[in-house]
């Protein structure tokens, strides 16, 4: 395929050279189109050039990366955050499956981006990362509500509100929805305890990882059981007992 048409945007001449020499060194397959300073110069840009691929600053003067992206109207291209990190914006593109890079960027993170969005881009794969972001980011409490799980035949978009709880399955991690249809993920547990909202999700055992909203019972016991809504018994070890009673406190 022809070359990625990318667009630069970040407030820091700085960082725009290095990542404007970075692109053209190490990503043979992109052509930088411009390298913008704000939002407003970035929108502009984007309804000239048509770009492929958006390399974004988060944080600005003025608005965010996001604030941007909310004032296009048709998001055809794909966007690589970047960002100094932040918790919340970090779970936020983590719950999208978004693509972003951490300041000071990583070079072979910034290759692998850009070798991944090319293969999407021959496939012809639509990707709804930037739309589950942003209907993450408008949640008036700050904790997104959705979650993208990458599947062996594409994706699911999840509200977080339907999983009951997840299941470890060696290096993978099953989800149990409210709607019955089971979801097997190649990521470990790990990853989704990391991920998910801890006000709501409380890892109850080495091979569980619930979502306390759906706890109808607990039976005591050394570390006794919880029943789930879904009339699923599971069992709390006896290390995790006083994580999971403070849930509920």
């Amino acid at each position: 395929m022809d070359k990625l048409k990318a667009i630069l945007v970040d407030d820091e001449q700085d960082s725009r050279q290095i990542l404007s020499n970075y692109l053209a060194k190490y990503c043979p397959d992109v052509e930088l189109m411009a390298a913008c300073k704000n939002i407003q110069e970035g929108l502009e840009a984007i309804k000239k050039i048509s770009p492929d691929l958006l390399l974004l600053d988060i944080e600005m003067p003025f608005g965010t990366g996001f604030d941007l992206l909310e004032q296009v109207e048709d998001i055809s291209f794909e966007t690589v955050f970047v960002t100094a990190y932040d918790n919340y914006a970090i779970q936020a593109l983590n719950m999208s499956a978004a693509y972003y890079l951490l300041k000071p960027i990583d070079i072979d993170e910034l290759v692998n981006a850009v070798d991944k969005i090319k293969s999407e881009k021959e496939q012809n794969v639509d990707s709804f990362h930037v739309q589950v972001l942003l209907d993450n980011i408008k949640q008036e409490n700050e904790r997104p509500k959705k979650i993208m799980l990458p599947t062996f035949e594409g994706f699911e978009i999840v509200p977080i509100d339907q999983i009951i709880y997840c299941e470890a399955d060696d290096n993978f991690t099953k989800f149990h929805l409210k709607d019955g249809k089971p979801l097997l993920i190649s990521k470990t547990l790990k990853h989704f305890e990391e991920m998910l909202p801890k006000t709501k999700f409380v890892r109850i055992h080495r091979s569980s990882l619930i979502n306390t909203d759906y706890v109808v019972r607990y039976t005591k016991g050394k570390g006794g059981y919880v029943t789930m809504e879904n009339d699923v018994e599971l069992e709390v070890s006896p290390k995790k007992k006083p994580q999971f009673l403070e849930a509920f406190k």
